[in-house]
């Protein structure tokens, strides 16, 4: 019993930081699959509590609480939608561990050296479409380094390049349309 506060005093913490801190950081996320060679993509992330912004594959997304926006330069055209919550854990993993607490079962080690803890979550019902969790944790600021989820034979790992809470004005989590672009507003 005491071990599972530990764990969940050390995720709560985590959590808890995204709460009430923004978390910037340059990132890189690689999708492996067993048959085929792993695929690397560069990104942007900043965030706070729910609301993010991220660049990645060429595409700006934000969520504002309520609004998702989708932006592609390629096409100068944003999309406008009100998602599900399924649609922003799939967006977001971070988002996605605090989802995942009351369903899993959660185990936590440190690293030899005391200077990371990694914590697992396990699916008790394995229907839920992944086999496995894994998030790593700065011990020192309670830091995300990264996420690992595998769902069957493929493994997606979001690593975090020099991440930072940083304090002062918040961020707006908007994208703002130029006066050509075409809006496709989705929202009910």
């Amino acid at each position: 019993m005491k071990l599972l506060l530990i764990i969940l005093s050390i995720l709560g913490s985590f959590l808890a930081n995204l709460e009430t801190k923004t978390l910037k950081s340059d990132f890189i996320v690689t999708v492996a699959e067993e048959v085929n060679a792993p695929m690397n993509y560069p990104g942007e992330l900043t965030m706070h509590g729910p609301c993010f912004k991220v660049e990645m594959f060429n595409i700006e997304a934000a969520y504002d609480g309520k609004t998702m926006y989708m932006y592609s330069p390629e096409t100068d055209e944003l999309t406008l939608t009100n998602p599900t919550e399924q649609e922003l854990l799939e967006s977001n993993p971070l988002l996605y561990a605090k989802a995942l607490v009351p369903v899993c079962n959660i185990v936590e080690r440190t690293t030899q050296d005391g200077s990371q803890t990694i914590v697992t979550l396990t699916p008790k019902d394995q229907s839920i479409g992944i086999n496995r969790f894994v998030l790593k944790v700065r011990n020192s600021d309670l830091m995300p380094l990264s996420v690992e989820i595998k769902e069957g034979k493929k493994t997606s790992t979001l690593k975090m390049k020099e991440p930072k809470f940083v304090q002062g004005a918040k961020e707006a989590y908007v994208i703002t349309p130029e006066k050509d672009t075409y809006v496709n507003d989705m929202r009910l």
